[in-house]
């Protein structure tokens, strides 16, 4: 990893021992000696699993096999897998052969059958994977299964500047449970997700049509609402596990009243988990918020969100500590979405600056230029034609993204 980004936070949190899932994290030298590259984690038989994907049209083969698990399956896992250094995306008969030979060893090791083995890449597009390096490591991995989860979430990292994971308790008809998240990603970030890989797990009993259900209601607002460069990867994938360790009150549905907390707390994990990713986006020296207001709909909200939040311009001038706010009156107008020109109101740092489509009387730029200064940066815009909103987030664009981007591969 290269230096940490000057937004992250400030230690990897403590994640505890969750019933039924234990991990093992090591060296298969995919792409680079001397660094860790390989996750294993088996899971408890009877786990639950759901899992939501790319919408790329040139998915990874990983991609492919997890959701064919996903539907073969029958909504249950007993092993995961995760290599970083090679995407396995754009590798042909090649790229799926080794996909397929990684799913057959780590069915072996675990004792399961192949529908019940999750698999995920990242890394370089376009190169065939080693598969005897991958193959012949997991067997190491099975003999070190544990609890080791920062070690796990620095196997599945490329770019990252640091491993990124998210705790919390909750409570189901009154009895404690535990949902822990580790995820990567730090560039080639925007929705339909972008270049990262999440794994949520729980020793809650979720039934899995009640996990699919959480999950993707969540990876809407949560991976679906940050973006670092506008760029969709061939590789996203979150994944969430539920062990079934902890008695409690039986799940029937997402909506039932005892499931509540849960709900909330898995959420706040997915969240946390996505604005880490926001934080360590390549090069970011700024966390942006951006929120919009007045809108048409939640779907029209969140599209001029984005355009504001992805807007090179936009970026750039919050690199450069510039309240240029007209950039965001530009990104609010190519958005096509419905917006009133004369009624449009913009808000940064807390501080008004336009409102019924022009600047404020007496606008003193001072304060929000102080607000540019720091690395927490928040845009709030009203567009005047109707009562949805939406927030995503986003990071400043700096010399730092080139510099990464351009020697990516070496």
């Amino acid at each position: 990893m290269t230096k940490v980004s000057p937004l992250a936070p400030a230690s990897f949190p403590t994640l505890p021992a969750i019933a039924g899932v234990k991990v093992a994290a090591g060296e298969a030298g995919i792409r680079y000696s001397g660094r860790v590259d390989l996750l294993y984690a088996e899971l408890v038989e009877g786990t639950s699993v759901a899992g939501v994907f790319t919408r790329s049209s040139m998915p990874s083969v990983p991609v492919d096999l997890c959701r064919r698990s996903l539907a073969n399956g029958e909504g249950h896992a007993r092993a995961l897998v995760v290599n970083s250094g090679n995407a396995n995306a754009f590798t042909g008969r090649a790229g799926f052969d080794a996909a397929q030979a990684t799913v057959e060893a780590a069915a072996r090791i675990a004792g399961c059958d192949v529908d019940h083995v999750f698999v995920s890449s990242t890394g370089v597009i376009g190169e065939p994977p080693p598969a005897e390096k991958i193959t012949t490591a997991l067997p190491k991995l099975k003999a070190q299964l544990g609890d080791d989860w920062e070690a796990a979430a620095r196997a599945i990292c490329t770019t990252d500047t640091f491993p990124k994971a998210s705790l919390r308790t909750a409570k189901i008809g009154g009895e404690n449970v535990t949902i822990a998240g580790i995820c990567k990603g730090s560039g080639m970030i925007a929705p339909n997700m972008g270049t990262m890989l999440g794994y949520i797990f729980t020793d809650a009993a979720v039934p899995p049509g009640v996990l699919q259900h959480l999950l993707t209601r969540s990876t809407d607002r949560s991976f679906n609402a940050i973006t670092v460069d506008s760029d969709a990867s061939t590789s996203d994938t979150v994944l969430a596990f539920a062990t079934a360790q902890k008695q409690h009150q039986w799940v029937a549905a997402a909506g039932d009243a005892h499931f509540r907390d849960f709900r909330r707390k898995f959420d706040e994990v997915m969240l946390d988990l996505a604005h880490q990713i926001v934080r360590d986006g390549e090069g970011a020296t700024k966390f942006v918020s951006v929120t919009v207001k007045g809108a048409a709909g939640s779907a029209a909200a969140k599209k001029i969100a984005l355009a504001i939040a992805n807007s090179p311009l936009v970026k750039t001038a919050i690199a450069g500590e510039d309240a240029n706010w007209g950039r965001i009156v530009m990104a609010v107008g190519k958005s096509g979405e419905k917006a009133d020109r004369d009624k449009l109101g913009i808000v940064i740092g807390g501080v008004q600056v336009a409102v019924n489509g022009g600047v404020v009387h007496g606008y003193d730029e001072a304060p929000v230029a102080q607000h540019m200064k720091g690395q927490e940066i928040a845009i709030e815009v009203d567009v005047g034609v109707g009562n949805s909103s939406a927030t995503v987030w986003t990071c400043d664009l700096t010399h730092g993204y080139i510099d990464i981007n351009g020697s990516y591969r070496s």
